[in-house]
Protein backbone atom coordinates (compact mmCIF):
# COMPACT_ATOMS: atom_id res chain seq x y z
CA UNK A 1 0.00 0.00 0.00
CA UNK A 2 1.58 3.02 -0.96
CA UNK A 3 0.21 6.63 1.10
CA UNK A 4 2.03 9.97 0.40
CA UNK A 5 3.88 11.92 2.93
CA UNK A 6 1.71 15.10 2.74
CA UNK A 7 -1.60 12.63 3.20
CA UNK A 8 -0.23 11.35 6.47
CA UNK A 9 0.50 14.53 7.89
CA UNK A 10 -2.67 16.50 6.31
CA UNK A 11 -4.32 12.91 8.57
CA UNK A 12 -1.90 14.12 11.70
CA UNK A 13 -3.05 17.44 11.09
CA UNK A 14 -6.84 17.17 11.20
CA UNK A 15 -6.89 14.83 14.13
CA UNK A 16 -4.56 17.17 16.28
CA UNK A 17 -6.94 20.51 15.61
CA UNK A 18 -10.00 18.75 16.02
CA UNK A 19 -8.71 17.60 19.54
CA UNK A 20 -7.27 21.23 19.74
CA UNK A 21 -10.75 22.33 19.14
CA UNK A 22 -12.00 19.38 21.90
CA UNK A 23 -9.88 21.79 24.06
CA UNK A 24 -11.37 25.18 23.29
CA UNK A 25 -14.77 24.41 23.98
CA UNK A 26 -14.41 21.93 27.24
CA UNK A 27 -14.70 25.30 29.54
CA UNK A 28 -18.10 26.04 27.72
CA UNK A 29 -19.75 21.98 29.18
CA UNK A 30 -20.99 21.93 25.82
CA UNK A 31 -19.10 18.68 25.74
CA UNK A 32 -20.78 16.54 27.70
CA UNK A 33 -18.45 13.32 28.71
CA UNK A 34 -14.76 13.16 30.33
CA UNK A 35 -12.09 12.95 27.03
CA UNK A 36 -8.65 11.77 27.11
CA UNK A 37 -7.27 13.39 24.30
CA UNK A 38 -4.33 11.78 21.87
CA UNK A 39 -2.38 15.37 21.09
CA UNK A 40 0.72 14.05 20.66
CA UNK A 41 0.09 10.38 19.50
CA UNK A 42 -1.56 11.31 16.23
CA UNK A 43 1.39 10.02 13.90
CA UNK A 44 1.03 6.12 15.27
CA UNK A 45 -2.71 5.87 14.40
CA UNK A 46 -2.12 8.21 11.08
CA UNK A 47 0.73 5.63 10.34
CA UNK A 48 -0.79 2.33 11.22
CA UNK A 49 -4.49 2.85 9.71
CA UNK A 50 -3.05 4.32 6.43
CA UNK A 51 -2.10 -0.11 5.87
CA UNK A 52 -5.64 -0.89 6.72
CA UNK A 53 -8.61 -1.78 4.80
CA UNK A 54 -12.16 -1.43 5.85
CA UNK A 55 -13.07 -4.74 6.74
CA UNK A 56 -9.68 -4.90 9.51
CA UNK A 57 -11.16 -3.97 12.80
CA UNK A 58 -9.86 -1.77 15.62
CA UNK A 59 -10.72 -2.51 18.50
CA UNK A 60 -9.40 1.09 20.43
CA UNK A 61 -9.70 2.69 23.77
CA UNK A 62 -10.82 4.92 25.87
CA UNK A 63 -8.33 7.63 24.05
CA UNK A 64 -9.63 6.89 20.92
CA UNK A 65 -10.07 10.09 19.12
CA UNK A 66 -7.03 9.52 17.15
CA UNK A 67 -7.64 5.95 15.91
CA UNK A 68 -11.36 6.50 15.31
CA UNK A 69 -11.08 9.75 12.61
CA UNK A 70 -7.76 8.09 11.21
CA UNK A 71 -9.62 5.01 10.43
CA UNK A 72 -12.64 7.10 8.47
CA UNK A 73 -14.73 8.17 11.51
CA UNK A 74 -17.42 10.85 10.44
CA UNK A 75 -16.53 13.92 11.83
CA UNK A 76 -20.09 15.42 11.94
CA UNK A 77 -21.91 12.03 14.03
CA UNK A 78 -18.25 12.70 16.19
CA UNK A 79 -18.54 15.74 17.97
CA UNK A 80 -22.73 15.16 18.17
CA UNK A 81 -21.43 12.37 20.38
CA UNK A 82 -18.94 14.01 22.48
CA UNK A 83 -22.08 17.11 23.12
CA UNK A 84 -24.38 14.38 23.70
CA UNK A 85 -26.79 14.87 21.20
CA UNK A 86 -29.28 12.06 18.89
CA UNK A 87 -27.09 12.86 16.00
CA UNK A 88 -24.21 11.37 17.65
CA UNK A 89 -22.51 7.75 17.00
CA UNK A 90 -24.38 5.98 20.08
CA UNK A 91 -27.56 9.23 19.90
CA UNK A 92 -25.78 11.06 22.53
CA UNK A 93 -25.59 8.23 24.90
CA UNK A 94 -21.86 6.80 24.71
CA UNK A 95 -19.74 9.78 24.55
CA UNK A 96 -15.83 10.29 24.25
CA UNK A 97 -14.82 6.82 25.68
CA UNK A 98 -17.11 4.53 23.83
CA UNK A 99 -16.58 5.72 20.26
CA UNK A 100 -17.64 2.92 17.75
CA UNK A 101 -17.89 3.06 13.70
CA UNK A 102 -18.25 -0.07 12.97
CA UNK A 103 -19.14 0.61 8.96
CA UNK A 104 -15.03 1.94 9.03
CA UNK A 105 -13.69 -1.14 11.19
CA UNK A 106 -14.03 0.74 14.31
CA UNK A 107 -15.59 -1.42 17.19
CA UNK A 108 -16.65 0.03 20.26
CA UNK A 109 -13.92 1.04 22.93
CA UNK A 110 -14.83 0.70 26.42
CA UNK A 111 -13.68 2.68 29.71
CA UNK A 112 -12.21 -0.51 31.30
CA UNK A 113 -8.22 -0.37 30.78
CA UNK A 114 -7.29 -3.87 28.50
CA UNK A 115 -11.12 -4.94 28.00
CA UNK A 116 -11.16 -4.81 24.64
CA UNK A 117 -7.83 -6.63 23.53
CA UNK A 118 -9.65 -9.93 24.13
CA UNK A 119 -13.14 -8.42 21.86
CA UNK A 120 -10.36 -8.29 19.36
CA UNK A 121 -9.27 -11.86 20.14
CA UNK A 122 -12.45 -13.26 19.89
CA UNK A 123 -13.72 -11.50 16.45
CA UNK A 124 -9.96 -12.88 14.92
CA UNK A 125 -11.27 -16.55 15.96
CA UNK A 126 -14.47 -15.83 14.51
CA UNK A 127 -12.85 -14.62 11.15
CA UNK A 128 -10.88 -17.76 11.10
CA UNK A 129 -13.58 -19.88 11.67
CA UNK A 130 -15.60 -18.61 8.87
CA UNK A 131 -12.19 -18.58 6.33
CA UNK A 132 -12.21 -15.04 6.25
CA UNK A 133 -8.53 -14.88 5.26
CA UNK A 134 -6.25 -12.17 5.34
CA UNK A 135 -8.34 -9.55 8.00
CA UNK A 136 -6.52 -8.00 10.39
CA UNK A 137 -7.70 -7.33 13.53
CA UNK A 138 -6.02 -4.40 16.01
CA UNK A 139 -5.65 -4.54 19.54
CA UNK A 140 -4.79 -1.08 20.73
CA UNK A 141 -3.95 -0.26 24.06
CA UNK A 142 -1.47 1.65 26.38
CA UNK A 143 1.12 0.31 28.73
CA UNK A 144 -0.49 0.23 31.19
CA UNK A 145 -2.89 -2.38 29.68
CA UNK A 146 -0.27 -5.09 29.82
CA UNK A 147 -0.19 -5.25 33.53
CA UNK A 148 -3.47 -6.71 33.31
CA UNK A 149 -4.47 -10.05 33.80
CA UNK A 150 -6.83 -10.22 30.43
CA UNK A 151 -3.54 -8.89 27.76
CA UNK A 152 -1.24 -12.32 29.15
CA UNK A 153 -4.47 -14.51 28.40
CA UNK A 154 -5.01 -12.78 25.15
CA UNK A 155 -1.58 -13.03 23.52
CA UNK A 156 -1.49 -16.84 24.68
CA UNK A 157 -4.81 -17.32 23.20
CA UNK A 158 -3.98 -16.07 19.78
CA UNK A 159 -0.66 -17.72 19.91
CA UNK A 160 -2.30 -20.98 20.72
CA UNK A 161 -4.53 -20.67 17.84
CA UNK A 162 -3.09 -18.72 15.41
CA UNK A 163 -4.91 -15.72 15.23
CA UNK A 164 -4.43 -12.67 12.81
CA UNK A 165 -4.13 -9.82 15.68
CA UNK A 166 -1.73 -7.44 15.50
CA UNK A 167 -1.18 -5.83 19.67
CA UNK A 168 -0.57 -2.37 18.88
CA UNK A 169 0.82 -1.02 22.17
CA UNK A 170 0.98 3.17 22.44
CA UNK A 171 3.53 3.35 24.78
CA UNK A 172 3.52 6.86 26.37
CA UNK A 173 5.36 5.45 29.66
CA UNK A 174 2.76 6.57 32.00
CA UNK A 175 -0.61 5.23 33.16
CA UNK A 176 -2.12 7.75 34.54
CA UNK A 177 0.47 9.54 36.92
CA UNK A 178 2.67 6.31 37.32
CA UNK A 179 5.67 5.94 35.11
CA UNK A 180 6.74 2.63 33.85
CA UNK A 181 9.64 1.68 36.48
CA UNK A 182 6.59 2.43 39.11
CA UNK A 183 4.31 -0.41 37.47
CA UNK A 184 6.33 -2.91 35.79
CA UNK A 185 9.31 -5.63 37.04
CA UNK A 186 8.92 -7.30 33.67
CA UNK A 187 10.91 -6.64 30.13
CA UNK A 188 7.50 -6.81 27.79
CA UNK A 189 9.77 -7.41 24.81
CA UNK A 190 10.50 -11.00 26.70
CA UNK A 191 7.19 -11.60 28.05
CA UNK A 192 5.56 -10.87 24.26
CA UNK A 193 8.24 -13.46 22.82
CA UNK A 194 7.22 -15.71 26.11
CA UNK A 195 4.11 -16.70 24.00
CA UNK A 196 6.05 -16.72 20.80
CA UNK A 197 4.97 -14.03 19.43
CA UNK A 198 6.68 -11.46 17.29
CA UNK A 199 7.84 -8.68 18.97
CA UNK A 200 8.18 -5.13 16.90
CA UNK A 201 9.35 -1.82 18.39
CA UNK A 202 9.35 1.97 16.87
CA UNK A 203 11.09 4.55 18.98
CA UNK A 204 9.69 7.28 16.66
CA UNK A 205 6.22 7.76 16.69
CA UNK A 206 5.90 11.05 16.19
CA UNK A 207 6.76 10.40 12.70
CA UNK A 208 3.83 9.51 10.66
CA UNK A 209 5.98 8.15 7.59
CA UNK A 210 8.44 5.61 9.66
CA UNK A 211 5.28 4.44 11.22
CA UNK A 212 3.56 3.98 7.96
CA UNK A 213 6.47 2.00 6.78
CA UNK A 214 7.22 -0.01 9.75
CA UNK A 215 3.90 -1.36 11.02
CA UNK A 216 3.00 -1.72 7.11
CA UNK A 217 5.69 -4.68 7.51
CA UNK A 218 4.49 -6.04 10.46
CA UNK A 219 0.95 -5.60 8.90
CA UNK A 220 1.89 -7.58 5.63
CA UNK A 221 3.50 -10.23 7.27
CA UNK A 222 0.37 -10.56 9.61
CA UNK A 223 -1.81 -11.48 6.55
CA UNK A 224 0.18 -13.61 4.37
CA UNK A 225 0.96 -15.82 8.33
CA UNK A 226 -2.50 -15.02 9.71
CA UNK A 227 -0.12 -15.68 13.14
CA UNK A 228 -0.29 -12.52 15.59
CA UNK A 229 2.05 -10.05 16.14
CA UNK A 230 3.16 -7.37 18.61
CA UNK A 231 3.94 -3.57 17.43
CA UNK A 232 5.09 -1.09 20.20
CA UNK A 233 5.26 2.46 19.40
CA UNK A 234 7.13 4.68 21.95
CA UNK A 235 4.87 7.90 21.80
CA UNK A 236 3.81 10.98 24.11
CA UNK A 237 0.70 12.52 25.43
CA UNK A 238 0.78 16.39 25.64
CA UNK A 239 -2.05 17.13 27.69
CA UNK A 240 -3.47 15.35 31.12
CA UNK A 241 -4.51 11.83 31.70
CA UNK A 242 -8.14 13.02 31.26
CA UNK A 243 -8.96 16.42 30.23
CA UNK A 244 -7.76 19.23 28.40
CA UNK A 245 -5.44 20.98 30.53
CA UNK A 246 -1.99 20.25 31.49
CA UNK A 247 -1.05 18.40 34.60
CA UNK A 248 2.66 19.27 34.82
CA UNK A 249 1.69 20.98 38.45
CA UNK A 250 1.01 17.39 40.18
CA UNK A 251 5.11 16.61 39.41
CA UNK A 252 4.72 13.14 37.80
CA UNK A 253 6.48 14.97 34.81
CA UNK A 254 8.26 17.93 33.67
CA UNK A 255 7.77 20.78 30.82
CA UNK A 256 11.39 20.43 29.83
CA UNK A 257 10.93 16.20 29.64
CA UNK A 258 8.65 16.54 27.06
CA UNK A 259 10.43 19.17 25.12
CA UNK A 260 12.66 16.65 23.36
CA UNK A 261 9.67 15.15 21.89
CA UNK A 262 7.97 18.54 20.56
CA UNK A 263 11.32 19.30 19.14
CA UNK A 264 11.25 16.09 16.60
CA UNK A 265 7.20 16.49 16.11
CA UNK A 266 6.53 17.79 12.41
CA UNK A 267 3.13 19.01 13.20
CA UNK A 268 5.10 21.50 16.21
CA UNK A 269 8.35 22.25 14.00
CA UNK A 270 6.83 23.05 10.87
CA UNK A 271 3.51 24.08 11.34
CA UNK A 272 4.08 27.02 9.09
CA UNK A 273 4.25 25.04 6.33
CA UNK A 274 0.83 23.64 6.81
CA UNK A 275 -1.32 27.03 6.85
CA UNK A 276 -3.32 26.34 3.61
CA UNK A 277 -3.96 22.75 4.53
CA UNK A 278 -5.01 23.83 8.30
CA UNK A 279 -7.61 26.22 6.89
CA UNK A 280 -9.13 23.54 5.19
CA UNK A 281 -9.69 21.58 7.68
CA UNK A 282 -10.56 24.14 10.50
CA UNK A 283 -13.68 24.99 8.07
CA UNK A 284 -14.56 21.30 8.00
CA UNK A 285 -14.46 20.97 11.72
CA UNK A 286 -16.23 24.78 11.93
CA UNK A 287 -19.37 22.61 10.11
CA UNK A 288 -19.00 19.65 12.13
CA UNK A 289 -19.38 22.04 15.59
CA UNK A 290 -22.58 23.89 14.07
CA UNK A 291 -23.89 20.33 13.20
CA UNK A 292 -23.68 18.78 16.49
CA UNK A 293 -25.05 22.11 17.82
CA UNK A 294 -27.98 22.24 15.46
CA UNK A 295 -28.81 18.77 16.67
CA UNK A 296 -31.39 17.88 19.29
CA UNK A 297 -30.51 15.99 22.23
CA UNK A 298 -31.94 12.70 22.91
CA UNK A 299 -35.33 11.92 24.43
CA UNK A 300 -37.04 10.19 27.18
CA UNK A 301 -38.07 7.80 24.44
CA UNK A 302 -34.46 6.91 23.11
CA UNK A 303 -33.39 6.01 27.05
CA UNK A 304 -33.78 2.40 26.28
CA UNK A 305 -33.40 2.06 22.53
CA UNK A 306 -30.39 -0.11 21.66
CA UNK A 307 -29.37 -1.72 24.57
Amino acid sequence: MKCSSDALIHDCLRIRLVEERIVELYPSDSIQSPVHLSIGQEAVAVGVCANLQVDDWVFINYRGHAFYLAKGGPLPEFFAELMGRRSGLSKGKAGSMHLAAPDVGIIGASAVVASTISHAVGAALAAKIRCQWKRIFVANFGDGATEQGVFHESLNFASLHRLPVLFLCEDNGLAVHASTRERQSYDLKRLVEAYGIEFHHIDEGYDPDLVFQRSGEVIRGIRDTGAPAFLRIKTSRYREHVGPGEDFSFGYRSREALQSWLAKDPLENRRAEFQEIEREIKEEIDAAVQFAIDSPFPTAEDLLTDV
